[in-house]
């Protein structure tokens, strides 16, 4: 039953599957390993000198449901070897967000200038640690953490089956709710290819003369136009998807190029895409029993105005904003005050430490109505290459890599 918490897929990019790949790859280096740790435990173990894991990462990343880790049958018809991985590699006791691992070493103070004894929080992941750091702490408010990709993260009283989230664990986030991840593996870094791939020096000319970057330039040339006056609509599928269809081998799709098509306008179809691969996660989330009361934003690309605006829209929804820069390094604060004992819990430290701009981006009716019908069209496509049985994108992957493996030219 614990594949149903991880969307029906465990996806190549988390912890079972990398170290399958070891052991398939190279089983002497595998038969080495002692411990297979993530790096956000293993920094504690060098700070405080003892392993200790914590609850996220054990959870999302370890499948560790109801009190164990897969089991070593199931494991072992995947790989002989593998049956005893959690027993031998990963099994400890977990601790809970915003414990106490340990105190800083004498040694670990010597390399890092920390004062020894100080206390050190267990470790956390980077986006579930900024919640607290955005106000997310409570049922229904989802935070997307935005930057090269975007992750996210929404707590609920209810354990239920969501297709294609990245998992749902039981304090996940925080304590007394079930924890629910989903994400889009390709955002800013979509954006950065376009601008790095697509957009001619001309542009870079008239953006360094109007004393912005590209993005702000592209941003601004595109702002003013209606909802879909550019005539395309894409797929932010450039580095695959990551919810709800968890599959790596898809690729990004952009329909409706003429020889009219301007810079400005793939961009601003590129930022939409992305805020419709998000309504698809939240309407996923809410169609199987995990409501959405709020949607805020955090990361670098909440200072996109023209980005915020399109999701509203999009979303059909308010978009409020973390009011930190540096959530994870907020919210990482936040965990080691509770770890210090300066607040009974999360949710204490974050009503005073947190911080969150409400409803900074308001829906504009019109503009929303516009997007449903591009949003119809995102999502025929989305159907069609994702769920259809149309493999193409399969298949071109496929010639791509023969092709590159053959090497030289003909």
């Amino acid at each position: 039953p614990w594949i149903r918490r991880y969307g029906g897929r465990i996806s190549a990019e988390w912890q079972y599957a990398k170290a399958l790949q070891v052991l398939e790859e190279d089983p002497e280096v595998y038969a080495a390993c002692a411990r297979w740790i993530e790096a956000a435990d293993w920094i504690v173990w060098q700070l405080t000198g003892t392993e200790s894991r914590n609850t996220c990462t054990a959870g999302y990343k370890g499948i560790h449901q109801d009190g164990a880790y897969p089991s070593p049958a199931y494991l072992a018809g995947l790989h002989p070897d593998f049956a005893d991985f959690p027993a031998t590699r990963l099994d400890h006791p977990l601790l809970p967000l915003g414990s106490r691992a340990g105190t800083v070493t004498a040694e670990a103070a010597a390399l890092t200038g920390l004062r020894p004894g100080t206390p050190v929080a267990v470790g956390n992941v980077d986006a579930h640690v900024t919640a607290p750091a955005a106000g997310a702490v409570e049922n229904g408010h989802l935070l997307a953490i935005m930057g090269t990709s975007t992750c996210h993260v929404v707590n609920s009283d209810e354990l239920a089956d969501v297709p294609g989230v990245c998992g749902v664990v039981d304090g996940g986030i925080v304590a007394g709710a079930y924890g629910y991840e989903a994400g889009q593996s390709g955002v800013g870094d979509i954006f950065a290819w376009w601008l790095r791939q697509g957009v001619p020096d001309d542009y870079r000319a008239a953006a360094e003369a109007a004393g912005e970057d590209l993005h702000e330039h592209l941003s601004r040339l595109s702002a003013g136009q209606p909802v879909g006056a550019h005539g395309l609509v894409a797929l932010d599928w450039m580095n695959g998807n990551r919810s709800p269809l968890v599959d790596h081998h898809l690729s990004g799709v952009l329909v409706g190029l003429t020889l009219d098509t301007r810079p400005e306008d793939v961009y601003r179809a590129l930022l939409e895409a992305t805020a419709f691969g998000t309504r698809v996660i939240v309407e996923t989330l809410e169609e199987h029993g995990v409501p959405v009361t709020e949607f805020i934003a955090a990361g670098g690309l909440k200072k996109n105005p023209l980005l915020m605006r399109i999701y509203a829209d999009v979303l059909r929804r308010p978009v409020s904003l973390a009011t930190s820069d540096q959530g994870p390094a907020l919210g990482s604060a936040i965990h080691a005050a509770v770890a210090a004992g300066a607040y009974p819990d999360v949710r204490a430290a974050a009503a005073r430490m947190g911080g969150v701009e409400r409803n900074a981006h308001l829906p504009d009716p019109d503009n929303a109505d516009a997007y449903d019908e591009l949003y119809a069209e995102y999502r025929a496509l989305h159907d069609h290459f994702g769920t259809g049985g149309d493999l193409l994108l399969h298949r071109l992957r496929r010639l791509r890599n023969r092709a590159r493996a053959h090497g030289t030219a003909r």
